[in-house]
């Protein structure tokens, strides 16, 4: 795969409560692996949010596994992940494939089952493209992010526009 189709996301939602459940069911997906920061809550936060509780609670009852896949540290991470309910990837090193690769094994999936959503093309798409598994870009929780990716989104912008995404 080249380096521009490993960017390019298989579906693009305005927020992870957009995501077509339905449509992935109906396509054979069981597994959502899930990014937190600027996803389910806002950049480098301790604590699940009522947003995040209630996308998990929505996508349980919808009968889908799911597994947060963290670049962040074991500790913030593990703690989310516990007070969510569900398993969890610490350092996944994204957009390396490996933490999704380490998900997938965790969840007893494989990559055909499992979609991977998260906000920033140069992470979670791509580890989620490299994987190979189904690919969902959301548009960031909230405008406030730590410095170096406030530095890449520029990028991810250009990429987005020349890819038409």
């Amino acid at each position: 795969m080249n380096i521009f189709a490993a960017m390019k996301p298989d579906k693009v939602c305005k927020s992870v409560y957009d995501v077509p459940l339905e449509e992935l069911k109906e396509a054979g997906k069981t597994c959502l692996l899930l990014d937190f920061d600027n996803t389910l809550g806002p950049d480098h936060a301790t604590a699940p949010d009522d947003y995040a509780f209630g996308f998990i609670k929505k996508i349980t009852e919808e009968g889908f596994i799911c597994c947060l896949v963290s670049n962040a540290s074991t500790g913030r991470s593990s703690k989310i992940a516990e007070m969510l309910g569900i398993p969890c990837v610490t350092y996944a090193h994204k957009p390396r494939p490996d933490g999704v690769y380490r998900a997938l094994k965790l969840m007893n999936t494989e990559p055909g089952n499992a979609v991977m959503i998260g906000d920033q093309v140069f992470t979670d798409v791509m580890a989620g493209r490299l994987a190979p598994v189904y690919t969902i870009l959301v548009e960031k929780y909230s405008s406030k992010e730590i410095w170096y990716v406030v530095l890449k989104r520029p990028f991810e912008k250009l990429v987005r526009l020349i890819g038409r995404f």
